[in-house]
């Protein structure tokens, strides 16, 4: 990562993108991809309310994430040494609901949990307010406790040996998975505003005896303008970032992090990195990917196999959506033919925390053996996922629901690879 900042900085338009993932067909689409395109690093991110001491969301201990990650990769025959793993968001998000020396013990706990497990990319985040204190939280406060966190990560890494960590910092981060409700247009960080976030945390790092530890900070989150709700996104508008760009001109070691950079446009997410936003978050983008997928393979399965054996998968992930509303119910305040839409295609994809399961589970095992049983022909492929089937005929693949996919989600992260790959210098003769 430190290599990957110093090339940008010396100023190749290079850059690495992040997948924020948790699902397994995701995590192997990326190790897939990274194997396919000779990707050198591969960065996989679990974010605090994930990935966490109580098991998070997913039931999942940074020790179990980091094994999940890496039996994929092995599978794939990705070697685990080119796979990065990072913690996002970092702090006390998960205990805001407790006062604030609490949630911070807890989150002391996470970030030693987290370093001790190999992930080496940290997002310290301790933006939000806790129970008792005020909002919005001082920059102060932030910074203080961000070092403090950034404490435990030093002492964690030099027990127990390995590389050491790298930082980001910043407090302008948006909604993690996207907004909640219809967006305004966004304000782009102001210069002036970064800048002072990188300046409070410096001061303080040096007061805490952290000054090598500055070193190796190499990202601070800003708002470039770009996010997504239920149903629109709000497309990089470069024109309005330029002062925000030049801001890290006079900071050797710190490039500019973009969270919320899903459904950007391939264009969007070039010019992102050579604006110097040179790590981008994806992760809803992915999981839509995914979704897609496993829509279209329910058409095939439709069309193709008789009713008396098809899986309803899709009408069973529906279903179980609505007898379950506690992952969406706060989100998408429609109802009827409204709701319906939201559940399945809402851009914020919280169908994405309902892929565990058992009956969504079962009913797409069956799917996937109905469709592998009996393969449908390619002209019913290339119907409903013709980039995949075309991908899978040019790598001469065989077309199985898993490979189809994988491949899907493969064209997403294709237009972040190419985005972070600096353009080959011609010479001419």
């Amino acid at each position: 990562m430190r290599d990957l900042v110093a090339r940008h900085k010396s100023g190749q338009a290079c850059g690495i993108y992040s997948v924020c993932s948790a699902h397994p067909l995701v995590i192997e689409a990326a190790c897939v991809h990274a194997l396919d395109t000779g990707l050198d690093v591969l960065l996989i991110e679990a974010t605090c309310n994930q990935v966490n001491q109580d098991g998070g969301y997913t039931g999942m201990t940074p020790d179990k994430f980091r094994d999940f990650v890496h039996t994929i990769a092995r599978d794939t025959g990705l070697p685990i040494d080119r796979v990065l793993l990072g913690g996002d968001h970092l702090g006390p998000n998960p205990w805001t609901g407790l006062p604030a020396e609490e949630a911070m013990a807890k989150a002391e706990v996470l970030i030693e949990q987290y370093v001790a497990a190999g992930f080496r990319k940290i997002h310290a985040d301790c933006s939000m307010s806790c129970a008792d204190d005020p909002t919005p939280l001082p920059e102060d406060t932030i910074a203080r406790r961000a070092a403090r966190l950034i404490k435990i990560a030093e002492a964690t890494q030099a027990r127990v040996g390995g590389e050491a960590c790298v930082y980001v910092i910043g407090t302008e981060v948006p909604v993690p998975g996207g907004a909640a409700e219809d967006l305004p247009e966004l304000e782009v960080t102001t210069p002036e505003a970064a800048l002072a976030t990188i300046e409070a945390h410096r001061i303080i790092f040096a007061a805490e005896g952290l000054a090598e530890a500055w070193s190796r900070v190499i990202g601070v989150v800003v708002q470039p303008g770009v996010e997504f709700d239920h149903h629109k996104v709000i497309d990089y508008e470069r024109a309005k970032a330029v002062d925000l760009s030049a801001a890290l001109d006079g900071q050797s070691h710190i490039v500019f992090e973009a969270h919320s950079t899903d459904y950007q446009t391939a264009g969007a997410l070039k010019a992102l990195v050579d604006d110097h936003f040179a790590i981008l978050k994806v992760g809803p983008g992915v999981t839509f990917a995914l979704r897609e997928a496993l829509w279209a393979l329910d058409a095939i399965e439709r069309e193709w196999i008789g009713e008396e054996r098809v899986s309803r998968f899709r009408h069973v992930a529906i279903e179980r959506m609505k007898a379950d509303p506690r992952n969406w119910a706060k989100y998408y305040h429609s109802a009827g033919a409204d709701l319906e839409f939201d559940l399945q295609y809402s851009l914020s994809d919280r169908i994405r925390y309902y892929w565990p399961d058992p009956s969504i589970v079962a009913a797409q095992d069956r799917m996937v053996a109905n469709l592998t049983d009996n393969p449908p022909p390619m002209a019913l492929i290339s119907q409903y996922l013709p980039a995949a089937n075309a991908a899978l005929r040019e790598a001469a693949l065989p077309s199985n629901p898993t490979n189809l996919v994988i491949a899907h989600i493969g064209a997403t992260l294709e237009a972040y690879r190419v985005a972070c790959t600096p353009e080959p210098e011609f010479a001419y003769v």
